[in-house]
């Protein structure tokens, strides 16, 4: 899924010469900034200090209020679905579009990943550092270099244009992405008026590598949940009944062995792939072998082009577990055990069939009668972006620009679920999936880093968007 037509560079207008001059010069205080950002470990996860993220979220008001650039700046909460209990923080900031040009919504999201494991860390989680050309630390790509990718572009247009230029800008940093976006469609309706613009910056994606950008077209939707397997009402000793009396987790281990097949595939009847998404392009398995850190002696699983396995194939992971310890076990049979099961969904199928298609199976292959409780479940549907209109031909040519490298049009095996949501109020916006990440950037795991060179292009890319889009008609 790349493109077809060569998008040739563009000489550059005293304008554009202007942002990037400015993106050039402010860098190094929009590293400063990110910095502080990743100091604050904004976890939104309900077992996490909430106060982290109200901090990240007023950090980054100041900066959007201290552009000049906007009507208003708030910090905002919606409630989650029908109850009374509030969401994460997020930032809203609008400026009026004026003289018929269009208005932008910029989203990212201020919240990040539990830091894990500190010892599989080689440098502190929430102490940013720059090893060579990469910035270290949780957040420092995904998402708060997406956040900071919009501060740094709204402040080179201020800078070049002035700050009383054309271009409507809505700006909504989302506080609790990592942890389902679970006010997200509540905050949309509430701010509906607000946040209405004709085309949506997504800044939570990645790209082929450090040097070729791409813009986002295919991500599949996710199916999460937590799954409880109960044999016994309580512990009893393994010498004495082990044998005879089914354990948890024996019935656990063998109804996720159901899930898969013998070459890794997924076994659920009902999960559907993407049949019609053209073929992908090449990816050898020793690009595959590097870039997802395999283990010598360790292969690849699924079948198929690596890419569709990535992108249009659904995937079946156990991402957690309750159950002792190693070093707490004990000679007992466990009565219930859970994981928590992470399902990503092909473009073409709804979250819902996909979870009905997983409780199916799960229910109809638990052995020994294990008793079995689904719940915390969380669904997005995948989604394609339609790139036949204004607004993705002119990010592309952007990108191009900036980069100095023709830009391509990819698919993510990850979600983005929130988009769904996006396209349902707001059906007539041009949606742009864009990131700072790359193959090395290890969001979500330990490590997690940013390349400062796709950072500072990633910030031209859009500060140059928003500039031609500021002499443009709807």
């Amino acid at each position: 899924m790349t493109n077809t037509q060569q998008t040739p560079p563009t000489e550059p207008t005293e304008v554009e010469q202007a942002v990037r001059s400015s993106v050039e010069a402010g860098l190094p205080s929009t590293i400063a900034d990110l910095g502080a950002l990743v100091r604050i470990p904004s976890v939104s996860w309900s077992a996490f200090d909430p106060a982290n993220v109200a901090r990240t979220a007023a950090a980054v008001a100041a900066h959007f209020e201290a552009t000049g650039a906007f009507d208003s700046v708030s910090v905002r909460q919606a409630p989650i679905g029908d109850g009374d209990e509030l969401g994460q923080p997020a930032v809203l900031a609008t400026r009026r579009a004026k003289n018929g040009r269009p208005t932008v919504l910029l989203y990212a999201h201020h919240d990040v990943q539990p830091q894990g494991d500190e010892e599989n860390w080689d440098t502190p989680p929430f102490e940013p550092t720059v090893r060579g050309d990469r910035l270290y630390g949780r957040g420092a790509a995904d998402d708060k270099a997406g956040v900071m990718v919009h501060i740094a572009t709204v402040r080179a247009l201020v800078e070049a244009l002035g700050p009383d230029f054309d271009l409507g800008i809505a700006v909504f940093i989302e506080g609790e992405e990592e942890f389902g976006s679970r006010s997200f469609s509540n905050f949309l309706e509430q701010n509906k008026e607000a946040l209405a613009a004709d085309a949506i910056i997504v800044a939570d994606s990645d790209n082929v590598d450090v040097d070729t950008p791409a813009l986002t077209v295919s991500l599949r939707g996710n199916v999460t949940f937590r799954l409880t397997v109960s044999t016994l009402e309580h512990a009893s000793h393994s010498g004495m009944f082990g044998g005879a009396a089914p354990d948890a987790m024996l019935a656990l281990v063998k109804l996720l062995a159901t899930l898969h097949d013998e070459n890794g595939s997924v076994a659920v009847e009902g999960l559907t792939s993407r049949v019609d998404g053209g073929e992908p392009p090449a990816y050898p398995d020793e690009q595959l072998r590097e870039e997802a850190a395999l283990l010598d002696g360790v292969t690849p699983i699924g079948t198929g082009p690596i890419l569709s396995r990535l992108w249009f194939q659904p995937t079946i992971t156990v991402t957690g577990i309750d159950a002792p310890s190693v070093a707490n076990a004990s000679n007992t049979l466990l009565p219930s055990v859970s994981v928590r099961i992470s399902a990503r969904i092909a473009p073409g199928q709804t979250a819902k069939d996909a979870y009905a298609a997983l409780d199916r199976h799960l229910r109809a292959n638990a052995p020994f009668g294990a008793h079995i409780r689904i719940d915390d479940v969380d669904m997005g549907d995948p989604f394609l972006v339609d790139t036949d209109g204004w607004a993705a031909t002119e990010a592309k040519q952007a990108m191009t620009d900036a980069w100095g490298r023709e830009a391509v049009e990819t698919g993510i095996g990850g979600s983005i679920p929130f988009i769904a949501d996006l396209v349902r109020e707001f059906p007539s916006a041009q949606i742009l999936v864009t990131g700072v990440e790359d193959p090395d950037t290890r969001a979500h795991s330990p490590n997690e880093s940013l390349h400062l060179g796709v950072f500072k292009r990633a910030i031209l890319s859009e500060a140059l968007l928003l500039a031609r889009l500021d002499r443009r008609s709807e």
